[in-house]
């Protein structure tokens, strides 16, 4: 698989793509100098106690307060405490934690009151961005997240992701962590940590290091509400959680990010760095690598499904879930048992695309979807571990319930961030109201027809608006000739005045007509 990362800055704000075999799975945006990215870490003021809640709202400089909840402080709240005031009070001097005292852990079952009281000043990090009416939410145990690497204050333990199988390899992380490990910090070895050399993860150490100390001295000059560290930014998030022999390319059409890029890809694969490319062009980076237009394909209410010949999602959102629904659209397998292995194949190709969805969209929380019915078990539990093999490289949280009876897949998704939508209905050039983009209309044409080209024998016409028939039959290598060569049918298209913008109906010899849209 080729990833490639698509990064373009315009209006002080950055748009990153992922691309997968040239098809895009991840869209990120993000405006420069935004207040809230997870990871970041805050110097914040307790502003009042939800008892009721067990939890507390904290002022971190947003319009709304975070949410901070008993069971995100940590059993080392009482530690980080003594820390900070120590080092607000100039008594802590040095961002070493070798021998600072570690105080009594915080009972699991304890109450919010009997910890903290309005007015404290707390040293916290973020676990979510705001979403809707909701402000941040927030932990006061930190961690700092490197390429192979998690630091943990106030820790001593060393542990190994479960991912990691090789029994001596996980030894062998273990020991050399072990050795290197500062003291008064505990580290989690991330998965693609595995069979990597001691140099590699010393350096990443270092590195984890280097933030601690960047904190410790934006902590000494306590203000409060201050945003004390940093996330890095999206671009080298993506880098540092997916980055790996796949990836053959990365385009930015900003200079000095191409350059912090190949600073940041000199620390973790410095022989990879040459594939970071600066774009300048006029012709914009998006609309170059086409992303623009699978965006317009890939959002809204109605996604086709690629290669299913005419089977589609329809995607709503609730304000409590996300329900998806599968259609086989008009390709109908004749005979029982074809109609059997047809719903298993749209079915299997459906939820691979929702796998791509459920990224692209980044939807969390609670997500119901009704596949096509299938009466065989032995097809729905092939379903169920297709579906579970395609979320291996969704690398959000989530959990996937087995079919319900009613043929339903209830699954949730780690929710961090706002759900992306981005709206692909655009304004209509004929009349008041919005239609489709026409970029999409193309796309659903080309499928009704396929029905029709492999079923119709005579000669097939198609009435369109002038606008889409000039657009259709444009240059050499135009939509209607690449049909011909993709169909080997000719589709003759006629223009027509009085149609609507995106109107459109096929006509067979005989001038019967065989399907129409109207928007």
């Amino acid at each position: 698989m080729k990833k490639e990362l698509i990064i373009s800055y315009e209006d002080d704000a950055s748009k990153i793509a992922l691309l997968e075999d040239g098809r895009i799975f991840e869209l990120h945006e993000a405006v420069q100098n935004g207040q809230f990215v997870v990871g970041d870490i805050f110097l914040g003021k307790v502003k009042k106690l939800a008892p009721n809640l067990n939890a507390a709202f904290v002022n971190i400089g947003f319009e709304k307060d975070a949410f901070l909840h008993y069971l995100d402080l940590g059993p080392q709240l009482l530690t980080y405490r003594t820390f900070l005031k120590d080092t607000t009070s100039k008594k802590q001097n040095t961002p070493s934690l070798k021998n600072f005292p570690i105080q009594k852990e915080i009972p699991k079952d304890g109450t919010i009151d009997k910890v903290l009281s309005a007015g404290d000043s707390v040293l916290i990090q973020i676990t979510k961005e705001p979403i809707s009416t909701k402000g941040p939410r927030i932990s006061t145990q930190l961690s700092l997240t490197g390429r192979f690497l998690v630091l943990i204050p106030f820790d001593n333990k060393v542990s190994v992701s479960k991912k990691i199988r090789d029994a001596k390899d996980r030894e062998r992380l273990k020991t050399l962590i072990e050795s290197i490990r500062p003291e008064g910090f505990g580290v989690i070895i991330r998965t693609v940590a595995e069979g990597k050399k001691v140099a590699e993860l010393h350096n990443d150490m270092n590195q984890l290091v280097k933030k601690w100390e960047t904190a410790f001295k934006n902590i000494k000059k306590n203000k409060v509400p201050s945003k004390i560290l940093s996330e890095e930014d999206r671009a080298s998030a993506i880098l540092r959680d997916n980055f790996n022999a796949d990836f053959v390319s990365i385009i930015c059409d900003d200079e000095q990010m191409v350059h912090e890029m190949q600073d940041y890809l000199e620390v973790i694969a410095p022989d990879r760095k040459d594939i970071v490319k600066y774009y300048d062009s006029h012709i914009p980076l998006m609309e170059y690598y086409n992303v623009e237009k699978q965006v317009k394909q890939s959002f809204g209410t109605h996604v086709n499904i690629p290669s299913s010949k005419g089977a589609y999602l329809v995607i709503e959102h609730t304000e409590a879930l996300h329900v998806i629904d599968v259609n086989s659209g008009n390709n109908i397998s004749s005979g029982a048992q074809a109609n059997k292995n047809h719903a298993l194949s749209v079915n299997k190709m459906a939820a691979t695309e929702i796998a791509r969805q459920l990224r692209l969209r980044d939807m969390g929380g609670i997500i119901v979807i009704d596949f096509i019915d299938m009466v065989n078990a032995e097809h729905r539990r092939e379903l169920f571990n297709h579906f579970r093999e395609e979320m291996k490289r969704d690398k959000a949280r989530h959990k996937i319930l087995p079919p319900s009876k009613f043929g339903l897949i209830q699954m949730t998704r780690q929710r961090v961030r706002p759900e992306k939508q981005i709206k692909t209905r655009e304004e209509n050039p004929n009349h008041s109201g919005e239609i489709q983009a026409p970029i999409v209309i193309v796309e659903r044409m080309e499928d009704a027809l396929r029905q029709l080209l492999a079923t119709e024998k005579g000669k097939l016409f198609l009435h369109v608006h002038p606008f889409v028939e000039a657009y259709l039959t444009k240059g050499i290598m135009s939509v209607q000739a690449k049909w011909f060569l993709k169909y080997k049918k000719w589709v003759t298209i006629i223009p027509r005045d009085s149609f609507k913008y995106l109107e459109y109906r096929a006509y067979n010899s005989k001038k019967e007509e065989l399907l129409a849209y109207s928007n």
